[in-house]
């Protein structure tokens, strides 16, 4: 039952990204909607790092000894001076590592 369940959301999932990847197919969706769907990867990697930052012990930890948080805010500083993926992901983890540890 369970390996069902994964193959049908393996169809639904490719099917449905399937229609709107294949250009010989006449499904096109209007400016509008591909503006809304804009919001769609902020929207769930967002719903994802929150909870992990903020809550990292199910309850809210906003302090300066929180290594997510601090880990975080220095990824946000770095991605948004030099805009480099690699390394905002390698000296954030770092950091975070050495503030675990620590």
């Amino acid at each position: 039952m369970v390996m069902l369940s994964i193959l049908a959301m393996t169809l639904l999932v490719f099917v449905s990204r399937y229609l709107f990847l294949e250009p010989k197919l006449p499904l096109r969706l209007n400016p509008q909607a591909q503006r809304l769907l804009s919001y769609s990867s902020p929207a769930v990697l967002t719903a994802i790092w929150a909870p992990i930052v903020f809550m990292p012990e199910n309850e809210l930890w906003l302090s300066h000894s929180n290594p997510y948080l601090i880990g975080a805010v220095i990824a946000a500083i770095i991605a948004w001076k030099t805009g480099n993926v690699l390394l905002t992901t390698i000296v954030s983890m770092a950091i975070f590592l050495a503030l675990k540890l620590l």
